[in-house]
């Protein structure tokens, strides 16, 4: 792939004000793509269409995917989101970003339903991931950071499933060739678990120095799986968009 004189932006929609894009962005970043990040919790207007982005990104958050009453902006998130399914735009759904892709391609999300998952945890790639541009050659098993209690429970009709764990089966899918979502969080590094509030934790009968020490061992090898990953998401982004410009 030649050099590319213009960054291809990427709309990027953040759920909080600590839920960036982090390293995620970062690498996305040094692959050549803008990030544009439309804080939907502080106002900012989310685009109902990609428009002249060659990728949508939606990232975490402490709602369910139709939660309008709470987080206006989901609506028209989901709007967004299915705009790009409908005309090929790549699309990277992360924890709620994947429950909210899985939603509107017809998935189930269900509130506090199974075993919550904190910290670094480890997950299993199926086989239906070898021939996936994103996750194939990955090592069979992975590690990743988990916060979540709600979960994937129906994947979308049709939907690949990718990646799996004990406690979470629907941990990766992809909705036709270039749409990912995770219920994981690629874009935390181990040393993120130190800032979050212990006392939570604890009532869940959580160690947090036991969290932050086991996320700390994993992290060398989980970086390089993500940041393969990621690269990768951008290489097909480049590569919509060359297609999309008649090159």
């Amino acid at each position: 792939m030649g050099a590319r004189r213009t960054p291809l932006p990427v709309l990027v929609v953040q759920h909080g004000p600590q839920g960036g894009p982090r390293r995620v962005g970062t690498w996305l970043t040094e692959a050549g793509l803008e990030l544009r990040v439309a804080h939907g919790y502080s106002g900012d207007a989310v685009p109902e269409r990609p428009g002249d982005h060659a990728a949508v990104v939606v990232l975490g958050g402490g709602y369910l995917p139709d939660d309008d009453r709470r987080a206006p902006w989901l609506a028209p998130t989901r709007r967004l989101v299915r705009a790009a399914l409908d005309t090929g735009v790549p699309v990277l759904g992360i924890c709620l970003g994947g429950q909210l892709l899985a939603h509107v391609a017809g998935g189930t999300v269900e509130g506090a339903a199974g075993e919550p998952e904190f910290g670094s945890t480890p997950l299993t790639l199926r086989p239906e991931a070898d021939d996936d541009p994103l996750f194939r050659g990955l090592p069979d098993e992975v590690t990743a950071i988990e916060r979540h209690v709600d979960r994937i429970s129906v994947l979308p009709p049709g939907a690949h499933w990718l990646v799996e764990s004990r406690a979470c089966p629907h941990q990766a899918f992809r909705v036709g060739d270039s749409a990912w979502g995770t219920q994981f969080h690629p874009e935390v590094a181990a040393d993120r678990l130190a800032e979050w509030d212990p006392e939570p934790l604890r009532r869940r009968g959580l160690d947090p120095a036991e969290l932050v020490r086991r996320a700390a061992e994993a992290e060398p090898a989980a970086e390089a799986v993500w940041r393969t990953v990621t690269r990768r998401f951008a290489r097909v982004v480049a590569e919509t968009a060359e297609v999309g410009s008649g090159r």
